[in-house]
């Protein structure tokens, strides 16, 4: 599955950056996120419950920022295992331009779903990723702007 999309968020690029690096602000902005640590340089763990139509999972992972180019871009890669549903692997870039007064967030998902999960079929999962993303960019946003950000913009995806 591959994910793609774009935000403009109203807060200078260093603002944006230093809360894509704070584990406290990724920890609440992401959908069922029940813990989020730091383990050691660039490396997180992650506790995580989702569903998937009929699947409800909680997935336990880790996670590496690598690439990192501050204050503008980096790669994640991780993998998170959820039992009998299955697994999720992949990684992803994020890339932060500056716009005026605004920051424009890329970014673009590659990853591969097994178990359980995968049996759901390419669409429903697709939809499910569309929508935990908007979940976590609505609130990434309300984080860094207190409130005022402009939304998601050219969001796409395709399995």
């Amino acid at each position: 599955m591959d994910l793609k999309g774009e935000y403009r968020l109203p807060a200078p690029r260093e603002r944006v950056w230093a809360a894509l690096n704070d584990p406290d602000v990724l920890r609440a902005c992401i959908p069922g996120c029940e813990s989020l640590e730091m383990k050691g340089d660039n490396e997180m763990a992650a506790t995580v419950v989702t569903k998937i139509g009929p699947v409800k999972a909680k997935f336990s992972g880790e996670v590496r920022l690598e690439d990192i180019v501050a204050p503008e871009s980096y790669s994640i890669v991780g993998e998170g295992k959820g039992g009998i549903a299955g697994f999720a692997k992949g990684g992803a870039k994020v890339h932060l331009a500056e716009d005026g007064p605004d920051t424009i967030l890329t970014y673009s998902v590659d990853a591969q779903v097994g178990g359980k999960i995968a049996q759901l079929g390419g669409r429903l999962i697709e939809s499910t990723a569309k929508k935990l993303s908007a979940q976590f960019f609505d609130a990434f946003a309300a984080h860094v702007t207190g409130g005022t950000a402009s939304g998601a913009e050219g969001t796409t995806a395709a399995v």
